[in-house]
């Protein structure tokens, strides 16, 4: 018999992942991309509470991504004379273990690439295991008897028994086959945007700290991870409240940058050195903080994982989320040995209720960075200069961080997918 195949959409953090997972069991996975390359910069993205540790230990990875660690991203809140007025800890935003997107990607793509299949041909064997498509996007998926009939942008058309979904907040996959993004993604009333600071603006990084005004927050820092880098001065980041959803092109930066510059017209501090520096960006992240609900995340031989099916931009566990639906799509696809109907259906039992809880947390993220009023304001920094308070938030995340428990899918598949999988240097 053939290796089953998967058509993977997205190469961040649950693709790779998922395609890690799925060429152990013995699929052939192709992960595409849009990009033309794995994407750099990109925010901190973090692990907390031992479900998520235990799983990147399973997986192969602990050790890389704690070798790539950022140590966490502290912050002191001032006021308009730059003044602290509360300071926010290092494992409030970066949990445990803190990595930045674009090294966790490099990562979780070097670790796809070759992997020990044990669920057919010989225990142990590497095999060049994911076949990555960059700098295409797909243009149609069309369900047959012998699976997905996918057509590229690019690249030549082709058939595979499943497709995944695994390409963030705007997925193509879910557009093409669950419906228009309005019917998925909510908007929760504010936007979010980051980008390195140009060299000549080093000292806008000096040190970590943001300037809050009602419905608008504007912080610069520098991640200690990147300060050998050539030319790294620091990054900004922002978060502004916008009641309704703003007009503006995602493929244009230009457009972007007008939205931001608009919201901050008017702020304090040092906020329009800040903004004035966000035109020079090469790299800048923009978008809005939405939460993706979708009734059911599969359709036939198609399914959703991470952002694409149950994302939150910002405070929602997103990362750790996206990494344990890799874990148990692939290991249900696994134990039902081809039927993706019971596998996807199990997928979304587990899988569910925790994503959910997770989510909650995104729901507030806006409110809680930039909130609507001073006196909210206020008692936000109130809060965090409470540490009984700061470390009850800290709880409520691990608690939330551990609300499953996995199955042992290697060892329940057999103790050949037990063994050690091959970790490539990060740096290779």
């Amino acid at each position: 018999m053939r290796p089953r195949t998967a058509l993977i959409s997205g190469a961040s953090v649950a693709g790779p992942a998922l395609a890690y997972w799925l060429a152990r069991y013995g699929y052939r996975p192709t992960v595409i991309e849009v990009a033309p390359a794995l994407r750099g910069g990109g925010f901190a993205v973090d692990f907390r509470g031992a479900v998520q540790l235990s799983l990147l230990e399973r997986m192969g990875v602990l050790d890389a991504i704690k070798g790539r660690a950022t140590g966490g991203s502290p912050m002191t809140f001032i006021d308009a004379r730059g003044d602290a007025l509360a300071a926010m800890p290092a494992e409030f935003a970066g949990g445990e273990l803190e990595i930045l997107r674009s090294e966790l990607s490099r990562i979780l793509y070097e670790h796809s690439l070759h992997v020990p299949r044990g669920g057919t041909g010989s225990p142990g064997r590497e095999a060049a295991a994911t076949e990555y498509l960059f700098g295409d996007s797909l243009t149609s998926l069309t369900e047959a008897d012998d699976g997905v009939h996918a057509t590229f942008e690019r690249g030549a058309p082709r058939t595979f028994d499943l497709v995944v979904g695994a390409d963030g907040l705007h997925s193509t996959v879910r557009r093409l086959a669950f419906g228009p993004e309005e019917e998925f993604v909510s908007h929760l009333g504010y936007y979010v945007a980051g980008w390195d600071l140009p060299q000549d603006a080093a000292d806008l990084g000096a040190r970590p700290v943001g300037y809050s005004e009602p419905g608008r927050l504007a912080t610069v820092g520098r991640t200690p991870r990147r300060t050998a880098d050539p030319g790294y001065a620091g990054e900004a980041f922002c978060v502004f409240a916008s009641g309704r959803e703003l007009s503006y092109d995602r493929r244009d930066p230009q457009s972007q940058k007008k939205a931001i510059a608009q919201a901050y017209t008017g702020a304090g501090w040092r906020t329009p050195e800040v903004i004035d520096t966000v035109w020079a960006a090469d790299d800048l992240y923009f978008d809005s903080i939405s939460r993706v609900d979708v009734p059911h995340w599969s359709t036939g031989r198609i399914v959703l994982l991470g952002d694409a099916a149950y994302g939150a931009t910002l405070g929602g566990m997103g990362t750790g989320s996206a990494m344990v639906g890799a874990y148990v799509l692939a290991g249900e696809l696994a134990l039902a040995d081809g039927d993706h109907t019971a596998a996807f259906a199990r997928y979304e039992e587990l899988l569910r209720p925790y994503v959910t809880a997770c989510q909650e947390g995104g729901r507030h993220t806006g409110e809680f960075l930039a909130p609507a009023t001073q006196e909210a304001i206020d008692a936000r920094n109130a809060a965090l200069n409470d540490p009984a308070t700061v470390q009850a938030m800290l709880d409520q995340g691990h608690t939330l961080s551990a609300a499953i428990t996995l199955r042992d899918y290697p060892a329940l598949l057999g103790a050949a997918l037990a063994q050690p999988a091959h970790q490539p240097h990060p740096d290779r």
